[in-house]
Parts: C-alpha cells; sequence; structure tokens
C-alpha cells in the first residue's frame, strides 16, 4: 500500500555509508513494503528477495510481529523434502481511512494494509460540495464505519483522493475547478474535525500508484494511466517504476492535452483537450441518467441500442483514441492503463480505439505495448488513498504512532 519505489528483486537491502541502526530501519521499511504490495509471503521468498540471510529476516519479522504489523502462520504442506517456510502477512487489523470527494458523490471507505476494501461507503450529492461541506461529509461517514470496526483495529490515518492540483507540502488544494476550490487547506479542515492524520494527492496520482502495485500495471515499470470521472480527467506516468511528478509536483494533468481544434472548454478553461471532448456527464445526459456510478454507467451503456448514444459514445473513444496516440509518442510506455469512465469507453468498443490509436502514434513505439483497462474498479481511488496514509508506517515502521479505533 505505499507509495514508495518499487524494491529491486535482489540486495535491495544495501545502505552504504549508513549505521547499523539506519541499515535496520531501511530493511524493516523493505520488507514490510514486499508484504503490503504481496498481501502474503513465505519466509523464504522474503530472503530470496532481498538478498539477506534466514536469521536477519527472522529477526525483522519478529520485530514487525511485535509491532502489531505482520502475523505469521504455518504454510500449506507441499510435497518435497524441508521444513515448509513460515508464512507472513500484512496485519489486517491495521487499517486507513480513504476518502474521494467528487462533484456527484462523497465517498468514504476503510482499506487494510494489504489492499482490500473492508467497507465503503458513497453519499450523493445534487450540487457541488464546498471543502467544509465535503470535509463534514467525511468526518460523519468516517464516524460511522469507526464503529463497525473491531475494537482490536488500529488506523494509520486518512488518504484524501482530489479531483485536482494538491500541494502535497502543506496539504492544500490548489485548485479542483470541477469543485470549485481554489487555495482550500483540506488536509488540516479535515484533521481537526476527525483528530486523525491527513494525506492528501491528485485522484489519478494515487490511482496510478494502486494500480502498479495492486492492479493491471503490477509487473510494468513504464506506464501511463488514464482516469476519467465526474470531476474530468486525469493521468499519472510511471517512469522506470516512479511516478513522474514534475518541479512543483503538478505533472500527470494529461487530460488538459490539447487535441483538437474544437472550442468547447474543459474545467480549467483550455479548449480542444482530452477532458473536453471526452465529458462523462454529456453521455449521462444521454442515456438519461442524473447521477451513477461506472458499473451502472457500464450496465446502461451497454444496454442502449439508440444511434443517438452510439454516436456520442464513438466520438469520444476517437478523441480518446488520439490522446492515446499522443501519449505513446512522448512516453513510449510498456501499457496504458484506462481507469473510471474511460475503462467503460474502452469496454464498449475496445476495437474502435485500438484501431483508431495506431493512427496517431509511431509504428515503433507501438512495440510490444498494450491497453488495458484498469484492474481495481470502484475500489481504485480508495485503494490509491488509503496508501498514502499508509505510506509514513511502510517508510518508518518503528517510529509511525497507529490511533485504537476506540480512542475517541
Amino acid at each position: 500500500m505505499s507509495t514508495t519505489p518499487p524494491i529491486p528483486a535482489r540486495h535491495a537491502m544495501t545502505t552504504k555509508g549508513s549505521n547499523r541502526e539506519d541499515i535496520r530501519r531501511h530493511n524493516l521499511s523493505a520488507v514490510l513494503t514486499l508484504l503490503s504490495r504481496t498481501g502474503q509471503m513465505p519466509r523464504s521468498a522474503l530472503t530470496e528477495l532481498t538478498g539477506l540471510n534466514r536469521s536477519t529476516i527472522s529477526d525483522l519479522v519478529t520485530e514487525l510481529e511485535d509491532l502489531g504489523l505482520v502475523t505469521e502462520s504455518e504454510a500449506v504442506t507441499t510435497q518435497g523434502v524441508g521444513r515448509p517456510s513460515l508464512m507472513v502477512s500484512p496485519a489486517e487489523e491495521v487499517v486507513a481511512f480513504a476518502v474521494n470527494p467528487d462533484i456527484d458523490a462523497i465517498t468514504v471507505g476503510v482499506v487494510s494494509f494489504s489492499g482490500r476494501v473492508i467497507a465503503k461507503v458513497r453519499q450523493t450529492t445534487t450540487v457541488q460540495p464546498a471543502a467544509t461541506t465535503a470535509a463534514e461529509t467525511a468526518n460523519k461517514l468516517i464516524e460511522q464505519l469507526r464503529k463497525d470496526l473491531p475494537a482490536n483495529y488500529r488506523i494509520a490515518g486518512i488518504g484524501v483522493a482530489i479531483p485536482g492540483q494538491v500541494r502535497h507540502a502543506d496539504g492544500v488544494v490548489r485548485l479542483a475547478p470541477h469543485l470549485n476550490w481554489v487555495e482550500v487547506p483540506f488536509a488540516r479542515m479535515l484533521q481537526q474535525l476527525t483528530g486523525l492524520p491527513v494525506y492528501i494527492d491528485n485522484d489519478a496520482s494515487l490511482g496510478s500508484l494502486a494500480e502498479r502495485d495492486f492492479g493491471a500495471g503490477k509487473g510494468f515499470r513504464e506506464i501511463v494511466y488514464l482516469f476519467g470521472s465526474a470531476g474530468g480527467i486525469g493521468g499519472g506516468v510511471i517512469h522506470d517504476g516512479i511516478p513522474l511528478r514534475g518541479a512543483a509536483g503538478y505533472a500527470g494533468e494529461l487530460g488538459h492535452v490539447r487535441i483538437s481544434d474544437s472550442p468547447n472548454e474543459d474545467g480549467s478553461g483550455l479548449t480542444g483537450t482530452l477532458e473536453s471532448l471526452v465529458r462523462r456527464d454529456v453521455l449521462l445526459n444521454a442515456l438519461g441518467l442524473i447521477n451513477a456510478d461506472d458499473e451502472q454507467l457500464a450496465a446502461a451503456l451497454a444496454a442502449d441500442k439508440s444511434a443517438k448514444v452510439r454516436k456520442i459514445a464513438e466520438a469520444q473513444i476517437d478523441a480518446l483514441a488520439i490522446a492515446v496516440g499522443n501519449y505513446v509518442n512522448i512516453f513510449n510506455p510498456e501499457v496504458i492503463l484506462l481507469a473510471g469512465y474511460l475503462s467503460t469507453l474502452f469496454a464498449y468498443d475496445s476495437d474502435r480505439l485500438l484501431s483508431r490509436f495506431r493512427w496517431s502514434s509511431l509504428t515503433a513505439s507501438q512495440d510490444r505495448m498494450v491497453v488495458r483497462q484498469a484492474a481495481l474498479g470502484a475500489n481504485l481511488l480508495m485503494v490509491g488513498a488509503a496508501g498514502l496514509a499508509l505510506a509514513p508506517l511502510v517508510n518508518a515502521p518503528a517510529s509511525t504512532q497507529l490511533t485504537p479505533v476506540r480512542s475517541k
């Protein structure tokens, strides 16, 4: 669940020029990172992947177990010689809350250390929520979910996926145009209400990390990720396994790339962009839907056979194909992942998108490149946002404080 870079296959624990304590902390973090991304792993695999000896791995696992961050269990007996290795798993009792405020709903979930969504609540809205309203609603939903958690659970914090630009240093939303938020200290607002540490980031950036670690991007190191929601279109780029952030942390605004001379404006006032031409609300209106999540939208689109709806969907797929071709030329990725509303368009007519994006991309850049739907579906932003809150714990297992569920 962390947002730390992937660990090389072997000798990941080497830390030159560090003292013994620094190395121990680094090794604890690296072992916990592996476990949080795999969900479960035998001790023997940890030894192989880290390049550390069995005694060191045993000590590290014991310390993490004493901290209440991992559990051990007997491995299922298999054929072969030798004693089966103990299985090590992230502690399911360690959780984070995930929050996603958008123009049509405020969604809050509880996510385990291993990326499992334990519970989720979605409260729809009729108008774009003000920041204070969103914070108060999120706090109410968190309290509701918290009451239902077992008493032995501990909370790492709250991660928030924002459909806009975020300044990570102080948790300020610089600009979320669809929400009409400008310079909003949302992290501080929510932390004051909940008493829990709050971390915020752009929704598409978090989605790209979640798919890298747990979804369709697993195993790839060069990824272009595109995410469509009620709040517009965002993106994330993973280069050599690491998210591309840019000088000020605002890289990946792929929805605002101009692909047409159309006068249509996107949420930021730019014309002819991908976001201005591929709009979820236009298709919702054509289908006669007022407020629907992606699963409901996909079902309605698949069931509708009208020429009007098909024309709108095909026009949006063609615009998306042009953008995909441009990103293939610029980033030369191994995989392009389409999430949220864009995944719905891809599922509607994947052949159309795959044939048309090749018209606007270089042949050599297409070699061994695939286009996929994101795998985490409706839980995508819950997993991504929770990972943001769990990252400090993964980075510093021995020094991060967890909050008991019944502390209030």
